[in-house]
């Protein structure tokens, strides 16, 4: 079984204009929000083998709330940095592991998201938790098909 969480970065902080887009770190939002997202992925007793991340400072915090509350360790990517759709798809099939956690960064997880979902995810807001399953344990069968569940949650 192949399962892929798609996680957009928390809610980042704009207070700093000096800072480059990459250097930006969580606000109080994000930092609440993060940890309660990666909880409820837990308490649902998902499990990933991985969990990739931009090397972006607020999906790198992200991604490390995930990994505590997941026990997993984080792989930090700087291909993941404002990667499209299909980029990000690549670099979880490219684990060669069945259970992925992808943090990253809009539009390409919008995008993948309603692709994914056959448009039932219009777009995913920051820190919104998009888990896909398929029934086959290889990653270009499954993601040639419909994913057989899907799940949506949103920090609101």
């Amino acid at each position: 079984m192949i399962t892929l969480a798609l996680v957009r970065h928390a809610k980042s902080d704009w207070g700093d204009p000096s800072l480059d887009d990459h250097d930006r770190p969580l606000n109080d939002r994000g930092l609440d929000d993060a940890p309660r997202m990666a909880r409820l992925l837990a308490v649902r007793g998902f499990r990933p083998d991985v969990i990739l991340a931009s090397t972006a400072v607020r999906a790198a915090t992200t991604a490390d709330f995930f990994g505590e509350a997941l026990g997993v360790d984080v792989t930090l990517d700087s291909a993941l940095y404002g990667a499209p759709a299909g980029d990000l798809l690549d670099a979880a099939r490219a684990t060669g592991t069945a259970r992925v956690v992808v943090v990253a960064h809009d539009p390409g997880m919008s995008v993948l998201a309603g692709r994914l979902s056959d448009g039932g995810i219009a777009h995913m807001p920051t820190c919104a938790v998009a888990t896909f399953t398929w029934d086959h344990d290889d990653w270009d069968v499954a993601t040639s098909l419909e994913p057989d569940s899907w799940s949506f949650d949103t920090p609101r």
